[in-house]
């Protein structure tokens, strides 16, 4: 089984999103995934996602309203083969606490599957428009599909 880990500041919007997402994909397909999100700072553990991104997935077919936020761990690197940061910032957090380079091999920006080597990332979408919150949805959907394409 793989097991992938998307990672945001909050894990309420982007990396909610993102595990929403796949595992929404990953059953579709019949995929044998471990799908979940984290966030590298405490400000919303044990939180639902936030309101609009989970309207937003709604919107799309997809409910993450049962979902809870947690921070990201060391032991992450253990559980899991993937690990993706949503944007530079997190990935430099998440990397600050990989003990080897077989941890830090695990780590990537999630939009370089779908837009390899550019290091994009998702917006932050938190403070903008509703424009902001589908802006999300689009790139993860993409790079959720090239991840799958690539298992």
């Amino acid at each position: 089984m793989t097991k992938v880990l998307f990672v945001c500041l909050g894990n309420i919007c982007r990396s909610a999103m993102a595990e929403g997402l796949l595992r929404h994909k990953a059953d579709q397909l019949g995929l044998d995934l471990e799908i979940d999100s984290a966030g590298t700072s405490s400000y919303h553990i044990g939180e639902a996602p936030d309101k609009r991104m989970q309207q937003k997935a709604l919107e799309h077919g997809i409910d993450i309203g049962r979902q809870r936020a947690r921070q990201f761990q060391v032991a992450d690197f253990d559980a899991f083969d993937y690990i993706f940061a949503m944007d530079t910032s997190n990935k430099t957090n998440i990397l600050q606490l990989a003990r080897s380079a077989d941890d830090a091999r695990k780590v990537d920006l999630f939009l370089n599957q779908s837009h390899p080597n550019l290091n994009r990332s998702v917006p932050d979408p938190y403070y903008g428009g509703e424009a902001g919150f589908e802006e999300v949805y689009q790139l993860l959907h993409e790079a959720c599909d090239h991840f799958i394409e690539q298992l």
